[in-house]
Formats: structure tokens, C-alpha cells, sequence
């Protein structure tokens, strides 16, 4: 594909599944956890399995908080973020007290406790569908119903349900995959599911 996709380490998920998944795709896909490092990408992946505030630390400990500041929100650079990546984005989380990079209008909030009554457990966690919204390339050639694998206690609230492309029931609907202009995120672990995370990942690299 030609392109250089970094996946962000900043000390949260499994790194290496990412990049072993980027690679089963024929993805040019390298660890990325400098400044520089981040420059060169052509493509940044934010993925991250762990606690809001401890990832809004480790980002800003590791000095990279102005780079992806730079290079994702005021350069436009394309970034897929995964799971607690994607919850990053948003201005903050009911998990945690930090900001966070605030690139998409919306807060993150903890699955209403009500859904025990339905049966229904928290964290959600395996396979759930997700219903496309909107038609955005990063869907193409997934065949509905789409299946990816969960594992959270927290989803997005956003300002403008428009930015939710594709949704997920887990007691209510709640905006699994969301896209705005060069950002993308996902709140499943398409490194885990397998030919649907792979097409995913696929789609995501060639992106233009």
C-alpha cells in the first residue's frame, strides 16, 4: 500500500495485535512514541485498552500531546482510534477528571446501570453488530450483518448524532463507530475480529 501507518504507544493495549493485524493486511504498520516518529507517519492509529485518565497521563507524560495535537487536528493527518482511543477524543469521561484531546463534540459516559434489568452485564463485552448510519468508505465490503468484537463500560455521548455513523444496541443504541473529516473512531476491537476487523483495518489504510 506504500503508505506509513504509526500505531501511537503510549504504555496502553495490545500494541502488537494491532500491528500483527496491520500487517495480515499488507499494511506498511510500525510502533510509533515519538514526536518525530508521529511526524513521518502518513497514517496514526490511537488504539488503547485501560482507564481515561491514566491514557490522558500517559500521553501527556510521554510529550506527544502537542505532536498528535498538530499533526491530527490542525494538519488534518488521518487517525483510527480503537476502544479507549477512540473515548480520548472526546472532551472528557465520567471515568475520569482529566480533559481529553477534545477533537469530537461529545463527553463519554458509563452504561446506564439499568440494563441489568434486561440480563445484560457491565462491562459489554464480545460479539455485538454494528448498523451502519450513514454509507462512509470505512464500511465498504463488510457484509451486514457486521460483527466486531466489545470489550467496555463506557461509550460516547455525542453533540451531533450525525458524527455517529454506525451504531450498536447493548440495552439502548449507543455510536460504535464515529467519523469526523480526517478522524475515525471505532469503539470495538477490530484487532480482534477477525475478518471484519481485518476488512476494517483494510478499508481504513486506504482511505484518501
Amino acid at each position: 500500500m506504500g503508505l506509513r501507518i504509526g500505531v501511537i504507544d503510549y504504555g496502553l493495549g495490545n500494541i502488537m495485535s494491532v500491528i500483527n493485524m496491520m500487517k495480515r493486511v499488507g499494511a506498511e504498520a510500525s510502533v510509533v512514541s515519538t514526536a518525530e516518529e508521529i511526524v513521518r507517519a502518513d497514517k496514526l492509529i490511537l488504539p488503547g485498552v485501560g482507564s481515561f485518565d491514566k491514557g490522558v497521563a500517559n500521553i501527556a507524560s510521554r510529550g506527544i500531546s502537542e505532536v498528535l495535537e498538530d499533526e491530527v487536528s490542525r494538519k488534518g493527518k488521518p487517525l483510527l482510534g480503537i476502544c479507549l482511543g477512540m473515548q480520548l477524543m472526546s472532551r472528557r469521561s465520567e471515568e475520569g477528571q482529566y480533559r481529553g484531546l477534545s477533537w469530537i463534540d461529545g463527553d463519554v459516559a458509563r452504561f446506564d446501570p439499568s440494563i441489568h434489568e434486561s440480563g445484560l452485564k457491565i462491562p459489554h463485552m464480545g460479539w455485538n453488530t454494528v448498523e451502519a448510519q450513514q454509507d462512509h468508505p470505512i464500511f465498504s465490503g463488510i457484509k451486514n450483518p457486521m460483527r466486531f468484537y466489545f470489550v467496555h463500560s463506557y461509550h460516547f455521548k455525542l453533540d451531533d448524532d450525525g458524527l455517529g455513523i454506525g451504531t450498536t444496541r447493548y440495552g439502548y443504541d449507543f455510536p460504535s463507530v464515529i467519523a469526523k473529516d480526517n478522524i475515525i473512531g471505532v469503539q470495538f476491537h477490530p484487532e480482534k475480529s477477525h475478518v471484519y476487523g481485518m476488512r476494517l483495518l483494510k478499508n481504513y489504510c486506504e482511505l484518501a
